[in-house]
């Protein structure tokens, strides 16, 4: 993996925030791990709920594990809030389990960015809500 420059790079806009969000959401949707962790610096500080990892190499372990448990994954994203190098999200995705079970799960991210335009850390909370298959928002 590289460490090329992933522009827009800060000091953001509106249109550049919405940009970063809209890249996000595309690569997310991939669910490559690979094509996902290169928009993060090497050495990436993340939390996501209860884990801590820091680095590419830990964050496509992290995301190669979580996209076998939430099968067919389908997320959203929406611009919060933004400053010269930061962008804060609400987000929510849609997922199920190996039995069957739906879940939406809800979440908040603030990013911090470096002068090329690699997300520097990122922190998460979310929270899972099961939901029935009828109840679904976002399409797969």
């Amino acid at each position: 993996m590289t460490s090329d420059k992933r522009p827009p790079f800060p000091p953001f806009t509106d249109e550049t925030a919405q940009q970063k969000v809209q890249a996000a959401e595309d690569a997310w949707n991939s669910r490559e791990p690979e094509r996902v962790a290169l928009a993060y610096t090497e050495d990436s500080e993340w939390r996501n709920r209860d884990t801590f990892l820091r680095g590419r190499a830990e964050i496509v372990d992290f995301l190669r594990d979580k996209w076998q448990r939430e099968l067919d994954y389908r997320l959203r994203k929406e611009l919060w809030a933004f400053t010269d190098d930061r962008i804060a999200v609400r987000f929510e995705y849609e997922w199920h389990n190996e039995e069957g079970q739906w879940f939406r799960s809800y979440g908040n991210e603030n990013w911090e960015f470096d002068e090329d335009g690699l997300m520097r850390r990122r922190y998460a909370s979310i929270n899972d809500l099961p939901i029935g298959a009828d109840e679904r928002r976002v399409a797969v």
